[in-house]
Order: structure tokens, then sequence, then C-alpha cells
């Protein structure tokens, strides 16, 4: 008995089914990788931290988008939408529909138990090779813990972690600090 094929998508195919999707997936090589929803914990920390950066840059000429916009990793053909993410420089899209960003400052993922894994490993090896990409942060939804990896001028990653309520995240790249009281706000820790 044979299997039958499987059909693989161009990333034209894939932007054509994604533009009319009722949600929203990932695509990779010629594959979709639905995204599930996410807990109250994960959306509040996204919606603080959108808050307070957009705040912070205001008057600065960069742009915050929340999740539901999708970026584009042009060298490895990845189409993802990070948490967050910040463009400082003029927005360039893939296409006219612009919905698809290709020239990120920094993106920011916040972790679960389901895509830790993958956000920390293949997702950000693959961020890394956005030349625009200056900085990635990785916010942990069940204790306090946010990791910034700033871009070096030798294109090594420099790692920056703040783990207490009481301290600040400062993401350089844009000069923003936020308190993790700010980020982790009415987020409350499940007990193990």
């Amino acid at each position: 008995m044979s299997t039958a094929p499987q059909s693989f998508l161009t990333p034209q195919q894939y932007l054509t089914c994604e533009r009319e999707a009722s949600f929203k997936s990932e695509f990779y090589r010629g594959e979709t990788f639905a995204m599930a929803g996410a807990s109250r914990e994960h959306n509040l920390i996204v919606g603080n931290i959108v808050g307070e950066v957009r705040n912070s840059l205001k008057s600065r000429d960069c742009e915050v988008y929340p999740s539901d916009l999708r970026v584009k990793v042009s060298a490895t053909g990845l189409y993802t939408y990070p948490d967050a993410t910040v463009v400082c420089e003029d927005p360039q899209f893939e296409d006219d529909q612009m919905d698809t960003l290709i020239n990120p400052t920094v993106l920011f993922e916040v972790l679960s138990k389901s895509t830790e894994s993958y956000d920390r490993g293949t997702k950000f090896a693959q961020y890394r090779s956005i030349a625009s990409l200056k900085e990635v942060v990785l916010i942990t939804q069940d204790r306090f813990s946010v990791e910034s990896f700033v871009r070096r001028d030798d294109g090594s990653w420099l790692l920056r972690e703040t783990v207490t309520l009481d301290e600040s995240a400062e993401f350089s790249s844009i000069s923003v600090t936020v308190p993790m009281s700010e980020i982790y706000r009415n987020v409350k820790f499940k007990s193990a």
C-alpha cells in the first residue's frame, strides 16, 4: 500500500491562503504549521510589552506591532508571527499587501512550554540571519525571566538576563528600559 504524496505549497500559495484564513499559520519549506491559541498570561505579557515599548518610542521614528504582523526570514524562507515586533527604519514589506515585514529591528517571543524549545532553537537560529535584526527578546510566562540577545558589531550575540521583579529589562538596541513589574503586570504564575 502506498501513501499519497505530500503536497507542498509555494510561498505565494501560502500567502494567498494565509490572507484568507481564519487562523494564523507559520510557513517553512513548503509546509504550514497552525499556531495554537495563547494563555491569559501570554496575552497579558504581549499586551504589556507592546504598550510599554510603544510608549517609550512614541517620540522616535519606530513602529511597534503586535503578533498579527507576519515577518519573513528571507534567508531561510520562514514566515512567522513574532509576539511583538519593532522596526526603527522605513518598514519594508515583501509585497504591496504590506502584511509581511522583512526588516525588523527587535523581535519579542513569549515562551510557553510547547514553544520554548522551538523559539530558543530553530526559530532563534533563523532570526539571527535577518540582517536588520539587532535584538531578540525571550520572555518566560511562568516565572520572572527576560532574556535579551543583542547583536554586536562583530556579529556575535550578547545575552542580558533580567530575573527579578524589582529590576528593569533593558532593550539596548532601541534604548528602551521597562520595569519587570510592568512586563508582568497582572500576571499570576500557576502553582507547580
